[in-house]
């Protein structure tokens, strides 16, 4: 059997190549995980795209200078165990290499899931690390693996900005401005902000996406990149970008002198990625979101966070399935051509937004 695996140059995220290799023995407690399901979004370019600032490179090291291996949201099958609580033939959702299988070390174990406790993950972020026992989990049914693969991760950012948002009273303004009006991520938080009364949500897309994010129904109204200049230049507003264009950033800290707050959440526009210092208005702040979690767990318990989280998932997800338009049409593509031309394509920000890609080297 042969383990294959994605790397990427770091530094040239468009160059990628397969990496095949024979699987490395299990250490005593450690698990083998087929990795059967994983989506690539936007949302992973980020991954990429802040790799270094954010340490994303360093869950899956490919102990290879220059190369790096992108993390993914999806579904495994635990074929191999040398740890007596994780049983051959368990289904898990969690963070996975881009690869046809991840080695694991269980640890923390609970009837619900477990963390890695692999050495070089001790001092990344712990939400990243939690692996969920399917049978245990609230949000997880069989026939919605793909939306929960392809949304769930993006949706519970989504939330967070929106609670985060609202935690904060909007900083005082009424408009909320989102970059990359297309992206999963952002019209989730629209969706999610869409229910607060007096905020207008105002989507900010490229013509070619504008009908798209028109027929959403989540944006109080949807203006193309070059259409800034319709927005009233006084008006109080939040900039929500999820696009790390540096050029539409600094057009918007120049036009509204009114700006309360600038929330820096992707990079979408890779090509386009640039630092946002030297701008009018207020410094461009990168939102984290497990830190908003954590405030949510301390203010709430984290009962209380996930049966909100479970709720609010519920209503999204049944609006993105809803007939006759669904918002997310699934396409699968399995071995490693079909995964690196995937990954090109999303990469290059191509093809329809309705779209989403459910990947497999297993």
């Amino acid at each position: 059997m042969t383990t294959h695996t994605l790397l990427v140059r770091q530094d040239q995220l468009g160059t990628t190549r397969i990496s095949t290799a024979a699987p490395a023995p299990l250490a005593e407690r450690q698990i083998r995980v087929r990795v059967d399901s994983f989506a690539l979004t936007s949302n992973n370019i980020t991954y990429a795209a802040f790799g270094e600032a954010m340490n994303y490179w360093q869950f899956f090291p490919t102990g290879e200078a220059g190369w790096g291996i992108i993390p993914v949201w999806g579904f495994g099958t635990v074929v191999q165990s040398l740890h007596a609580g994780v049983a051959v033939g368990e289904r898990l959702y969690g963070y996975w290499p881009m690869a046809s299988e991840a080695v694991l070390q269980p640890d923390r174990l609970s009837p619900s899931g477990f963390r890695d406790a692999a050495a070089h993950r001790a001092a990344l972020h712990a939400v990243y690390n939690q692996y969920l026992r399917c049978n245990q989990d609230p949000f997880y049914t069989s026939e919605s693996e793909d939306t929960q693969a392809l949304l769930r991760p993006l949706f519970v950012t989504s939330w967070l900005i929106d609670d985060f948002l609202a935690d904060n009273d909007f900083f005082g303004a009424q408009t909320m401005l989102l970059s990359s009006a297309s992206s999963k991520t952002a019209y989730g938080t629209a969706f999610q902000l869409k229910q607060r009364p007096g905020i207008e949500v105002v989507g900010l897309t490229s013509p070619a996406n504008r009908a798209f994010c028109e027929s959403l129904g989540c944006y109080s109204r949807v203006l193309a990149y070059e259409e800034l200049d319709l927005l009233a230049a006084d008006a109080a507003c939040v900039y929500i970008d999820f696009a790390g264009n540096a050029d539409l950033r600094r057009r918007i800290h120049t036009r509204f002198p009114n700006l309360k707050y600038s929330c820096s959440i992707g990079g979408t526009h890779v090509d386009q990625l640039g630092g946002a210092k030297n701008l009018p208005g207020p410094r461009a702040t990168l939102f984290f979101a497990p830190a908003q979690a954590k405030k949510r767990q301390a203010d709430w318990g984290a009962a209380e966070l996930g049966e909100k989280l479970v709720a609010a998932w519920r209503a999204f997800s049944m609006r993105v399935a809803e007939p006759p338009q669904p918002w997310l049409a699934v396409q699968h593509h399995a071995g490693p051509e079909e995964v690196q031309r995937a990954y090109a394509q999303v990469l290059a920000g191509r093809g329809d937004p309705r779209t989403g890609h459910i990947l497999s080297l297993a």
